[in-house]
């Protein structure tokens, strides 16, 4: 039992730094792999196709000897499968967090992880190292193994955020769930730091790099990670001071945490028996139980147009800065970490901010709108890099700001609101929702972002942006207003009441 001490962090103890660490460290091995490949399809497109051959170079006998493990005619042909293999993976990803998110809930969160971390990394060993090893080259096998490299990664977002969920309470989650969610970006640095120091052996050893590693990260997760404070009898506590007879510190939506605060000390974590942890044990929440929530598909709806920008910026930004700026690629790649450095900080303070005013919907709504004159800014940068630097962490601050704010912070809400009357294990299947239902408009978009730009050029593109990002200040707008007309009485009130 943590002895009690003032402060905003005397309701933590070493447990919930654990969980913090461990979990912020899976997804980040986890974005690593994925930007892994990011990185390597140049590479990985040169060793599908032929060689050039000079015209005065010998002639290779039989020529169907030295070309026979060839996938494609040409690095075009190479080019469209990568880009297929993207979409591929992100539908399946899609897809896979609808159903991860249910069996988080009802199987051991901690299981569920380790599956996810561990599965995937030994598909992307399959798929990058042992393949090359072997001189293995099937467009189909690649495919099967991104479909199941797709769905085992989605059991690992839903389930570390519902670990987070469990361990840290309503009071202070934006502003730790803000910093936890830097999670994405950290892993996008260290994948292509890892990538980087081993592509002159080969891409094979950028896959065995970090699929090892994500590999090891999932034993440790096994071995040392627990998922709830009950596994070592403690209950959440809050030590910001409530209203109770005002909604105002409530975030997003009220939950019913505050009924489990009542069973201790206001000031310490206390000890439950076992008997009464098995008497309030909580049954699970059906998948469309969890869709009709308050709160889940409007959020929902208003991710899938935001990680749809989010992700095309992830996808896209190194080729947008080499084509328009004519900039070299190593260049234009170390430009585009401002963008992830903006979201970092975009989500922690919009996070803590949230924390201030115990709403989350009038934070988003003012940031998103910042996000479209930002858009509009970028879209119009002159050809110097300190500007777009400026610019892309502007926009990376009001664009993956947000973002990670509705994926995890506010996931996390929606995943323990009131409506659930007593039934808690719904975190990791109304994260999964959220999360699936953003994907599937983050998987639509590259698909439609480059078929604008070929056909419109990319001053469209950004207006697609801007619409989209528009798209999610109207599904979020009818929870904007409630909660403003909250503050509004509750403003009143206090009013009144001096």
């Amino acid at each position: 039992m943590s002895p009690p001490c003032d402060g905003f962090l005397s309701q933590y103890t070493h447990h919930h730094l654990v969980a913090f660490l461990l979990t912020f460290f899976s997804y980040v091995l986890l974005h690593a792999s994925r930007k892994t490949f990011s990185n390597v399809k140049l590479s990985i497109s040169a060793q599908w196709t032929p060689s050039v051959q000079n015209d005065s170079s010998p002639a290779f006998s039989p020529a169907e000897t030295w070309e026979d493990n060839k996938l494609f005619a040409d690095s075009e042909d190479a080019t469209l499968f990568l880009g297929a293999l993207d979409t591929i993976f992100l539908f399946s990803y899609a897809v896979g967090l609808y159903v991860s998110g249910v069996i988080g809930d009802r199987l051991n969160l901690r299981y569920v992880l380790c599956c996810g971390l561990c599965g995937s990394a030994v598909v992307e060993f399959v798929f990058g190292t042992l393949t090359e090893w072997l001189q293995f080259y099937n467009i189909y096998f690649y495919c099967a193994l991104w479909v199941l490299n797709g769905l085992l990664q989605s059991a690992v977002w839903p389930c570390v955020v519902a670990v987070m969920g469990n361990w840290f309470g309503k009071s202070g989650r934006g502003f730790v769930f803000g910093l936890w969610s830097a999670c994405a970006s950290v892993g996008n640095i260290l994948g292509a730091f890892l990538a980087s120091s081993v592509l002159k052996y080969g891409y094979e050893y950028a896959f065995l790099v970090t699929s090892v590693v994500q590999f090891a990260g999932g034993v440790v997760v096994f071995f040392g990670l627990l998922t709830s404070p009950k596994e070592v009898g403690l209950i959440m506590t809050d030590l910001r001071p409530r209203e109770r007879d005002s909604d105002s510190q409530r975030p997003l939506i009220s939950d019913d945490e505050e009924e489990e605060e009542e069973l201790c000390d206001a000031d310490n974590c206390t000890i439950q028996s076992q008997d009464e942890e098995m008497e309030t044990s909580p049954t699970p929440i059906g998948f469309c139980q969890a869709c009709c929530l308050p709160g889940v598909l409007p959020y929902s709806l208003a991710f899938a147009c935001l990680k749809l920008v989010n992700y095309s910026f992830f996808f896209w930004l190194p080729f947008y800065l080499s084509r328009n700026f004519d900039w070299k690629e190593a260049e234009s790649d170390r430009l585009s970490v401002w963008y992830d450095v903006g979201g970092i900080v975009g989500g922690t303070v919009q996070g803590l901010i949230s924390d201030f005013l115990g709403k989350r919907a009038p934070v988003l709504a003012v940031s998103l709108l910042l996000a479209m004159g930002s858009l509009v800014g970028f879209s119009h940068s002159p050809n110097d890099r300190v500007i777009n630097a400026v610019l892309l962490a502007v926009t990376g601050f009001f664009i993956g700001g947000p973002s990670s704010l509705i994926s995890s912070a506010i996931s996390a809400d929606l995943g323990r609101q009131e409506a659930l009357r007593g039934s808690h294990d719904a975190l990791a299947t109304v994260t999964g929702i959220v999360d699936g239902t953003g994907s599937i408009g983050a998987a639509a978009g590259q698909y439609l972002v480059s078929l604008i730009e070929s056909k419109l050029g990319w001053m469209c593109v950004f207006y697609f942006f801007i619409v989209m990002t528009g798209g999610s200040l109207v599904f979020i707008f009818p929870l904007l207003v409630r909660e403003v007309c909250t503050m509004w009485r509750d403003n009143r009130g206090r009013t009144h009441q001096l």
